[in-house]
């Protein structure tokens, strides 16, 4: 099977929504999708995933998952996205069998088999339940039952909706219930941990809600429309301005790991250029002796010593998530530096530097908790001209010929003055001066935006997802 996967790679161009051929057509396919969504999976990946269907054979499809996923997985926050994948190209969603109408003892009954289902930990039941949910109250357009007589087609608007099932069945007003139906508690302690147990067995019925949704919409319109349309992106795809609170929450995770890898590529480069360069003149007087052949090249001694890093980060509402993840990013990154300071500013410029601790795990709400407590905000409203005015009336002293400096924002400025004047005596100060800016930029010119003219004085890079980010920061990163 793995020699007839790389045999037939050519064969996905031009297949639509045809289902695969054969075992082989379909792992392919699926690869193919997890590349267009940023999985970067090549030929030896794709053999040793057929290597492990081979192995695992398809009797377990979880089993089959998790083989999948260790033979074609590279980086973190790239599982939720291959299981949607997965279970698109390797699961069928199962025959309706239910032609009753909701109502609303339908619902209570069904939300009492839930409470029952999630406190016993019964899994079977719970999906069971999940895809009676969705038949009886996430059908739209003719898809659910009792709204059509006939047979439902793409052109007749109808789908499956995870949502209206979901909001209709209400299971986050269950908490309390599947608490108390998993037995009494023998402290406050206990209590605690059920019901953190409780909020993740619901968000397992959750996702297999929007799973089954996601099978039968593909039944309705083709699975690579609904995997190209239908899937939500990795975490290192997400927009940072787009991203909800769990989106923030898993992006913190991948701190550590991240600055790990990058610290990783920094020690590789710094070997790679441990000699320093070539000094050309010495080498061209050194060649004299064998006849103006430079046989013998001459190195200038490396500089050694790590640069100072300065970091100036908006913390209004609607960048908080990017720059909270850079700051903490950058604080994990800090053995790269010599020295790091941080500031933030929304409407006035004030050190944030304390609020960051080396070593230990980025926390939830720091942006919030360094507006409430440091003098970053006057008015709430930002306001780039005065926060620039008040870094290089106050703290101008912290660059100098070895500080990079490093600002956080997207140059949106309410239509104040944007102050280039003290933009540039910040960047004339430094060594190196950049600008991540989270909004795409084709953005930059638009509304009360100043990043256009920020642009002229300061390199300013496209932030806004995690892995823009990363390729920025890693060509930053010191030498």
């Amino acid at each position: 099977m793995a020699n007839h996967v790389a045999g037939v790679q050519s064969a996905r161009p031009g297949r639509t929504d045809r289902p695969a051929d054969s075992m082989t057509d379909r792992l392919v396919e699926f690869v193919g999708l997890l590349r267009d969504h940023g999985i970067h999976a090549g030929p030896s990946e794709t053999i040793d995933a057929a290597e492990a269907i081979l192995a695992l054979g398809l009797a377990d499809r979880n089993r089959l998952r998790s083989g999948l996923a260790a033979t074609l997985l590279r980086r973190n926050g790239q599982r939720a996205v291959f299981d949607q994948l997965f279970d698109l190209y390797f699961l069928t969603a199962n025959p309706l069998e239910s032609e009753r109408p909701a109502d609303p003892d339908s619902i209570d009954a069904m939300r009492d088999r839930l409470v029952s289902a999630l406190a016993q930990d019964d899994r079977a039941a719970a999906t069971e339940l999940a895809q009676q949910a969705l038949t009886e109250l996430g059908g739209y357009g003719g898809a659910g039952t009792g709204q059509s007589s006939g047979p439902v087609t793409t052109a007749s608007g109808a789908g499956w909706s995870s949502y209206l099932a979901m909001k209709a069945l209400r299971p986050e007003d269950l908490i309390d219930r599947i608490v108390a139906g998993m037995g009494a508690p023998a402290g406050q302690f206990d209590t605690t941990v059920r019901t953190i147990e409780a909020n993740r067995r619901l968000a397992q019925f959750r996702t297999a809600v929007r799973t089954e949704a996601r099978l039968r919409s593909a039944q309705l319109r083709g699975t690579e429309y609904i995997a190209r349309r239908g899937v939500e992106s990795s975490t290192d795809h997400i927009d940072f301005l787009g991203a909800r609170e769990q989106d923030l929450a898993e992006m913190r995770r991948l701190v550590t790991p991240l600055a790990r890898k990058l610290a990783t590529r920094l020690a590789a480069r710094r070997r790679r250029s441990a000699r320093g360069q070539i000094d050309m003149r010495r080498t061209m007087r050194r060649s004299m002796a064998t006849g103006g052949v430079p046989i013998d090249p001459v190195l200038r001694a490396r500089k050694h010593g790590r640069p100072d890093l300065v970091v100036l980060a908006d913390l209004s509402g609607s960048v908080t998530g990017f720059a909270e993840f850079t700051l903490q990013l950058v604080q994990a990154l800090q053995d790269q530096f010599s020295k790091v300071r941080s500031f933030g500013f929304i409407d006035t410029c004030d050190e944030i530097t304390a609020h960051f601790t080396p070593g230990e795990p980025p926390t939830p709400g720091t942006a919030a908790r360094i507006v409430r407590t440091s003098n970053v905000a006057r008015f709430g409203s930002s306001n780039y001209g005065e926060a620039l005015q008040g870094f290089v009336d106050n703290y101008l002293e912290a660059l100098g010929p070895r500080t990079s400096l490093l600002i956080l924002g997207d140059a949106r400025t309410n239509r104040t003055d944007p102050n280039l004047s003290a933009l540039q005596a910040m960047s004339d100060r430094a060594k190196h001066a950049y600008w991540l800016n989270p909004e795409p930029s084709r953005s930059w010119s638009t509304g009360d935006s100043a990043a256009h003219v920020y642009a002229e004085h300061i390199t300013m890079h496209e932030c806004r997802n995690v892995e823009q980010l990363t390729e920025v920061i890693t060509r930053l990163l010191p030498a």
